[in-house]
């Protein structure tokens, strides 16, 4: 497969400058980049390709010589061997370390671990999880326990992974400091850069015995019972971050976060709606003449309220603070209750005569300014 050529690659032009040069591949660089595109084989490639162009097109030597005789000017002939000097990724982070600072583009380094500068740490995953709440433990906070599947610090070496936790020699390549430097020579004259130590990979030590049980990772496949916080006020989607009770770290590192997910189970009777909670009341006919004390459902057990006398269908009844409370804070919701008078579809022949008998009374009759809708439901039901 033959290559593509350089300036197409960085998409400039035969004549561009050398910071034009530079600033396409930081460009093409930070777009294609393994930690920003994990587990994506092709932008690796072009990745790689995209580096491979700029170590020939920012040397005016290599740039001449490609502009004469092409990729066989290089050494890098049609189908040969990446960069023609066989680079790494290791090569590609040491050499244009000049252009990156040496951090690269604002992420981390390869492998879960932290900058690619200095000694590496290693950083556990993330978990998520999701927990189910009712109403009564949303409105009053609760305290779960869930069972995780996860890695956890092996007990045998404490997450060193070592034999009796002592067995550790300073890496021989990076001499303990987690990276090796590099001088390479510019036109500009000579130039130092470092990279993270290919042998240690960052950590700056070896294990000279590695713990059988872990194999020297530290970590552990297990389960481990965790304990919740839920504060009052959470809802349906909201994101609680538990921090290190994600993944253990390999060898010591930091552990990841555990991410919970609230879900929240539908009561029989309320809705929420906010803070508040909404319930429907239906009353009969003869309660919403004469009046009523029912019993409402809350959260926290049931309240008994007073249906007055003449109380008309929609209208919305507010128990103030029976509500649910705002996350930290001291606020809280109502109950509203909404009153559905119900009205029979049959009725025997003495309830109808008992209504036949009502027709046309005064009291019956709907006032000025009154909607008529409840009473000519009410009619039409019985005509």
């Amino acid at each position: 497969m033959s290559k593509r050529d350089y300036y197409e690659v960085l998409e400039v032009s035969k004549g561009a400058s050398k910071e034009e040069i530079k600033k396409a591949y930081r460009k093409k660089a930070i777009k294609f980049h393994p930690d920003k595109n994990q587990g994506d084989k092709a932008a690796e490639e072009k990745f790689k390709e995209a580096a491979e162009a700029y170590e020939v097109l920012s040397s005016e030597e290599k740039r001449q010589r490609y502009d004469q005789y092409g990729h066989a000017g290089v050494g890098g002939a049609a189908g040969g061997g990446f960069g023609g000097g066989g680079m790494s990724m290791d090569d590609i982070f040491s050499h244009f370390g000049d252009i990156f600072g040496g951090g690269f583009g604002g992420f981390g380094g390869f492998g879960g671990g932290s900058s690619r500068g200095g000694r590496r740490v290693n950083k556990g995953s993330n978990l998520r999880v999701k927990v189910k709440l009712n109403l009564s433990e949303i409105a009053n906070g609760a305290e779960k326990k869930i069972k995780v599947k996860k890695h956890v610090e092996c007990k045998h070496c404490s997450g060193s992974g070592a034999e009796n936790g002592s067995s550790y020699s300073n890496c021989s390549t990076c001499h303990g400091s987690g990276q090796v430097t590099r001088i390479s020579n510019t036109i500009l004259g000579q130039m130092q850069t470092a990279s993270t130590c290919p042998t240690c990979g960052g950590e700056g030590k070896i294990i000279t015995n590695k713990c059988k049980p872990c194999a020297g990772e530290g970590v552990m496949r297990d389960e481990e019972v965790i304990s919740l916080n839920i504060p009052a006020g959470v809802e349906e989607g909201m994101q609680l971050s538990l921090t290190g009770k994600g993944n253990a770290a390999r060898r010591g590192g930091v552990n990841g976060d555990l991410l919970v997910l609230i879900e929240e189970e539908k009561h029989p009777d309320l809705v929420r709606d906010g803070n508040n909670l909404i319930y429907s009341l239906n009353v009969s006919i003869p309660d919403a003449i004469l009046g009523k004390a029912v019993e409402i459902p809350t959260v926290d057990g049931a309240v008994k309220v007073k249906i007055e006398p003449g109380t008309q269908p929609g209208k919305i009844l507010r128990l103030r603070g029976k509500g649910l409370p705002e996350v930290n804070s001291y606020g809280k919701g109502d109950l509203l209750v909404h009153i559905q008078v119900f009205i029979p579809k049959e009725v025997s022949k003495d309830e109808r005569k008992v209504i036949e008998k009502l027709q046309g009374a005064e009291s019956f009759e709907p006032q000025e300014g009154q909607s008529e809708g409840f009473f000519s439901r009410m009619r039409s039901m019985f005509d």
